[in-house]
């Protein structure tokens, strides 16, 4: 009887192990999971112990949150090191509802204005700066470049690709995929949501294109972290290359200082090359000048001289 109930047990302990085990977090890497006794299970984002909804893509605020974790681990691990000046590495300050908050500030009293997609649109201040409200981006553009192929790809074809997998991979509803354009090896994708027509069971474009960016880079947030592999026809489109540029509702908001010193610039250097132009014309008409005098002294001199 005894080896029978031991027997039972192994079975139960190792079927909650199993049950266990698939206890993770879909689309984010970086949680712990953990299951009661009824099976729910609850995600905890590291670093911030915020409860992930797993059955949608994690906020780019939280994700940038999570990602300093280990970088901190490794600071600690090593020689002190300065502060890194990089608007786009950054330990940011998310809301309760996990987007960002319009002000960010660093380890110092560094603070500036950002926008949904956490991207600075203001310039540097203070503790006193003041960020009136979180402005929205509403267009992206991600520009991608891949590497030759065997065989050309059809416009349509990349176009319906890439359609698809940003409304699988990453759930985002197709009206929010504004264009595709394809010119080999070019490719540019448009994605466009207004505030007024997001509701909030829609994906953010920030955090779709956050996403999509870890993917091509090989560093993928998704649970599975295997590696992004996007076919056409059967024949590999790999990415080599991709920029990512934000769009806001509101134009950014940068003092015009940097704006005069970059004109005064502009005008020294005008200034200059035009005087220096000047210069040239004046020592070329003065030496035209003088070598017609010379002509004109030497027909003088044999006009006059005796016959």
């Amino acid at each position: 009887m005894e080896p029978l109930s031991g027997f039972l047990l192994g079975l139960i302990l190792a079927g909650a192990s199993s049950v266990q085990n698939n206890c993770t977090c879909a689309t984010n890497k970086w949680t712990v999971c953990t299951q009661d006794a009824f099976g729910n299970c609850t995600c905890m984002l590291v670093g911030s112990n915020h409860r992930v909804d797993c059955s949608t893509l994690t906020s780019k605020c939280l994700l940038m949150k999570a990602e300093m974790v280990p970088m901190k681990e490794k600071r600690f691990r090593g020689r002190p090191r300065g502060l890194l000046d990089n608007d786009g590495i950054y330990n940011p300050d998310c809301e309760e509802s996990g987007i960002f908050k319009a002000r960010q500030c660093n380890q110092t009293d560094t603070c500036w204005c950002v926008n949904t997609a956490g991207v600075r649109r203001t310039e540097k201040g203070g503790k006193s700066l003041s960020c009136g409200e979180l402005v929205r981006t509403s267009w992206i553009y991600i520009e991608l470049k891949h590497k030759k192929s065997s065989s050309p790809f059809d416009v349509p074809d990349v176009a319906n690709v890439l359609k698809h997998l940003f409304e699988s991979r990453y759930k985002l509803h197709p009206k929010y995929i504004a264009a595709v354009k394809y010119d080999s090896p070019f490719i540019q994708i448009r994605l466009n949501q207004n505030g007024s027509e997001k509701s909030r069971y829609d994906v953010d474009i920030a955090d779709v294109a956050y996403y999509f960016e870890k993917d091509i880079k090989d560093e993928s947030i998704f649970h599975s972290n295997r590696t992004l592999t996007v076919t056409v026809n059967g024949h590999a489109l790999d990415i080599e290359k991709i920029r990512i540029y934000y769009v806001d509702e509101k134009p950014p908001e940068f003092c015009m200082r940097q704006l005069v010193a970059g004109i005064s610039a502009v005008v020294t250097v005008v200034v200059l090359t035009a005087s220096l132009g000047i210069a040239v014309l004046v020592i070329l008409r003065w030496l035209r000048t003088r070598e017609y005098e010379k002509v004109e002294i030497k027909e003088m001199g044999e006009i006059t001289a005796p016959s």
